[in-house]
């Protein structure tokens, strides 16, 4: 290990054991280039393209039903989707799971006043230092579900369960089903999916980041409820088990651990990683990838492996990178999608300026992860809780 990462991890170690929560994540940000967002206006009304709601559901009890769980969600005083509404509609919301309370926002498009079928789902999990309305921006996920007709989940990161507003992906209380964030973050879809009745075989994962690598480990632990994840920027599931080792992982990416690889079905999943990204090394992004890879072939004895197939371009904006993709063995929709964007570091693709950790000359990764997750459905004899 280099001197200068050793000395690194120990003031981390000092600042953890003695209590200083606060000053570890400013240390990190610091010592690993990331500058924090600008922070929301934590009691501003949310605006997305000329839509105003400033209503939450209740934040939910331990203590209730799963039935009073799902009512909670939606109530009677929020706003509702007119037919020949053009812009959709933002609402808040909080959720309760196992004594953990996180908030949300829920995009719905136009096409949700429709009530013709059932609508997919993205959920959106951000990076460290943002919060839904800055990652929304900065994606420009909502305007491409305006485009295509999809729900937008967007769970918020609470500052209390980590001082950096980073997903706790690294510790072993947040990596298995049915405990921590995963928990969380599948009861908070679940419950969306009830109260609006979105396409429950076309629900997808998706982040930046801690974010990502949350994504990862959403796909790992429910398998069944997520037909495939995208990860930008991020680690692979199984990656850390503590922050001591999550910090190494950023820094030089891990190696996948074969026991984890075999634990769980497999699901489809897209990597976008900057060649230059200094806050996470883009090795994770190759590793996330074996790991997908890996599991498709354990789950289909499939030999051979099909070949890779690898595509050097150019954005638009004049960013060149390479697209790596994993065909499948059971259809013709890929099983795997490894964008390595050069020069890139670490930041979304393609995003927006109006967003926190954004490259806008990037090849565009809202539109292609849509495309690669639109490919995709839940078998359905996996569909279930």
């Amino acid at each position: 290990m280099p001197d200068s990462l050793q000395r690194w991890m120990k003031e981390v170690a000092r600042l953890t054991q003695s209590g200083r929560l606060g000053r570890v994540a400013q240390f990190i940000q610091q010592s690993l280039g990331a500058a924090p967002a600008e922070p929301a206006e934590p009691n501003r009304p949310i605006v997305v393209e000329g839509v105003v709601s400033e209503v939450a559901s209740q934040p939910v009890t331990p203590t209730e039903t799963k039935a009073q769980r799902d009512a909670q969600v939606g109530l009677a005083a929020r706003p509702a989707l007119e037919p020949g509404d053009h812009l959709g509609l933002t609402l808040t919301g909080q959720h309760t799971e196992l004594g953990m309370t996180r908030g949300y926002e829920l995009y719905l498009p136009p096409a949700a006043a429709a009530h013709t079928e059932p609508l997919p789902l993205v959920v959106m999990l951000h990076g460290c230092s943002q919060n839904p309305q800055d990652f929304a921006a900065g994606t420009g996920m909502n305007e491409l579900a305006r485009e295509k007709g999809f729900a937008v989940l967007y769970p918020a990161q609470s500052q209390d369960a980590n001082p950096g507003r980073c997903w706790n992906w690294y510790e072993k209380g947040h990596q298995q089903r049915g405990q921590g964030e995963p928990a969380v973050l599948a009861g908070l879809t679940h419950a969306v999916m009830a109260e609006h009745g979105f396409d429950a075989r076309r629900i997808y994962a998706a982040g930046l980041s801690a974010g990502g690598a949350m994504a990862a480990v959403l796909g790992h632990t429910y398998p069944d409820l997520y037909a495939a994840v995208g990860i930008h920027s991020g680690l692979a599931s199984g990656a850390a088990s503590d922050l001591m080792s999550a910090l190494s992982a950023m820094q030089h990416g891990q190696p996948a651990d074969a026991a984890h690889i075999g634990m769980v079905d497999p699901v489809p999943t897209i990597v976008f990683h900057g060649d230059s990204d200094t806050v996470v090394h883009p090795d994770n992004g190759a590793r996330a990838i074996e790991v997908a890879v890996r599991r498709s072939e354990l789950a289909t004895m499939a030999s051979p492996t099909p070949a890779p197939v690898i595509e050097q371009g150019v954005s638009a904006q004049g960013r060149c990178y390479t697209r790596i993709t994993h065909p499948g063995t059971e259809s013709a929709a890929a099983q795997a999608e490894h964008w390595l964007v050069h020069g890139a570091g670490h930041a979304w693709s393609g995003g927006s300026e109006r967003g926190s950790y954004t490259d806008p000359s990037g090849p565009d990764a809202t539109r292609e992860m849509w495309r690669f997750f639109s490919s995709h459905v839940q078998p359905e004899r996996r569909h279930n809780r």
